[in-house]
């Protein structure tokens, strides 16, 4: 039970925890550092890799594992369209290149236009990249990482760690994602068995 160490600790003590273990892997670190060059607005990095690199690094597996992509958020509301979104896209494609896994970039601005038609419900128009990882389908998966002005890390995490660090996958009722809740736990239980998915 020690990848279970860090549950139930103080917010500030996992904060601490998370962040060391995520800038200590060399995919985060390496995904961070390009992402901070690639200067977009009010940008993060999201979800997958960064709680899969925690459990990988508390059960002991190498890092990358379980991982599909880095989810990158930018938030631009300057300019709506597809094509603009596009360039940034392309332009991030070629930044990233070399990376052991692929970037997926969104403006975070756009969601609630293409949303409707993908899911076939309603999205809210967010007003930041953070503002978007509150409505996740799980609140374990509703954690961002970025440097802030002065070089250091800044986390968002508005349900908190604790979720992450108790191994546990809890749904965020905010919207109707209980299929998505479900489909994400079920893969996540196959690569770590030590993962508890709690009912919608």
């Amino acid at each position: 039970m020690d990848h279970l160490r860090y549950s139930g600790l103080p917010f500030d003590e996992q904060r601490e925890a998370f962040l060391a273990i995520v800038s200590a892997d060399p995919l985060v670190r390496e995904a961070l550092a390009r992402a901070r060059a690639l200067a977009l607005p009010d940008w993060l990095v999201v979800s997958g890799a960064l709680y899969n690199s925690v459990w990988n690094h508390l059960t002991g597996r190498p890092s990358g594992y379980g991982i599909r992509d880095v989810d990158l958020f930018y938030f631009d509301d300057s300019d709506l369209s597809y094509e603009a979104e596009d360039v940034v896209i392309r332009r991030a494609a070629q930044h990233f290149k070399g990376l052991a896994l692929p970037v997926e970039v969104r403006n975070q601005a756009r969601v609630h236009l293409w949303y409707p038609q993908k899911f076939g419900r309603p999205c809210p128009r967010y007003t930041s990249s953070g503002e978007s990882v509150s409505h996740f389908a799980s609140k374990t998966h509703a954690v961002g990482v970025r440097f802030d002005a002065d070089g250091q890390l800044e986390l968002v995490a508005p349900f908190g760690l604790d979720d992450i660090f108790s191994f546990r996958i809890a749904p965020n009722r905010v919207t109707d994602n209980r299929r998505t809740h479900e489909a994400k736990g079920a893969r996540a239980r196959e690569c770590w068995p030590e993962i508890t998915v709690v009912d919608w």
